[in-house]
């Protein structure tokens, strides 16, 4: 069997059941712009090695199909995953008589920088969001106090606050994808990964602002536009851009309001763990890894504060 025909039946029969929606179309739009063009025509058994690891110095040399640059490792990793877990399946049901594709050198793939607001920045940003007239633009503070990615945020409804008790349930998420009839439209599923399913504590501070916000909000979502309809995750992100320009602000992304919380978590002494829990992250070590920089930083700006004393 050709390795083209064997992707598209691994796609269908086993990447469709059993995977989010956002994975499967991840996962297919990798196959057809990457890999049925260099490796589809190879019979499955003559995906060797060698073959495999030619491929995946091309990717890294010209796999850029806009710029014809390589691709970043990361890149480049996720498109060894797919192979590897399409080859995976096709040895454990006897398609072919061996698996090889973890022999595959993997590039060194780097963390990614963590870029946060300062706190100037921060209070300038909420001030503005606070003095505004633009409803939709609280979920930016509400980031900023609880960490929540974009989709969680947007998939957010107001049965999952609990005002007497201060806490956030995050059970799903929403990102922007095609209907069955391939229109676009605004996906909701469960959350990025099982760990994601958390409850958050937030500041009592940000009740009476909810409360205002609920109370002139005709929508189930907490986070709607003007006429209560739902928002894309890019028409959001598009906002936020926009809401940074007219502050004179340096752009930066969404995903930086996440980070301005963990950082400045770690600054006021919440340790890792309970960071850990909040952000939903898989365990503490993830979050250490992300944010040692800024936990550094805390640590040094205490023994300089101890130094003082002498």
């Amino acid at each position: 069997m050709q390795y083209k025909e064997w992707l598209r039946e691994w796609l269908e029969s086993y990447v469709k059941p059993s995977s989010k929606q956002k994975t499967y179309i991840r996962y297919s739009e990798i196959v057809s712009q990457h890999i049925v063009g260099s490796l589809g025509d190879y019979e499955m058994c003559e995906l060797t090695p060698l073959i495999l690891q030619r491929f995946t110095t091309e990717l890294l040399q010209s796999g850029n199909l806009k710029t014809g640059k390589g691709l970043s490792a990361n890149s480049v990793n996720g498109i060894i995953t797919v192979i590897q877990n399409s080859l995976k399946v096709a040895y454990a049901i006897g398609q072919i008589s061996e698996y090889t594709a973890d022999k595959i050198k993997r590039p060194k793939a780097r963390e990614k920088q963590v870029t946060c607001f300062t706190p100037t920045e921060q209070k300038q940003i909420e001030q503005a969001v606070l003095n505004g007239k633009k409803a939709k633009m609280f979920g930016v503070v509400l980031c900023l106090y609880t960490g929540l990615r974009i989709g969680e945020l947007l998939a957010l409804e107001w049965s999952d606050i609990d005002f007497q008790k201060g806490i956030i349930s995050v059970s799903k998420s929403c990102h922007d994808g095609k209907d069955d009839n391939g229109q676009f439209a605004r996906i909701t599923d469960t959350p990025k990964t099982e760990t994601s399913e958390r409850e958050i504590p937030f500041p009592k501070q940000l009740i009476p602002y909810l409360r205002n916000l609920k109370k002139d909000s005709n929508s189930v979502y907490v986070i709607a536009s003007d006429s209560d309809k739902l928002i894309s995750v890019r028409a959001y992100q598009r906002s936020f851009e926009l809401f940074l320009k007219r502050l004179h602000i340096p752009h930066k992304g969404f995903h930086s309001l996440r980070h301005t919380f963990a950082t400045r978590a770690l600054e006021c002494g919440m340790d890792v763990k309970t960071l850990s829990e909040i952000l939903g992250h898989k365990n503490a070590n993830v979050t250490l890894n992300r944010y040692v920089h800024s936990l550094m930083e805390h640590k040094r700006e205490m023994m300089n504060r101890l130094g003082k004393l002498l």
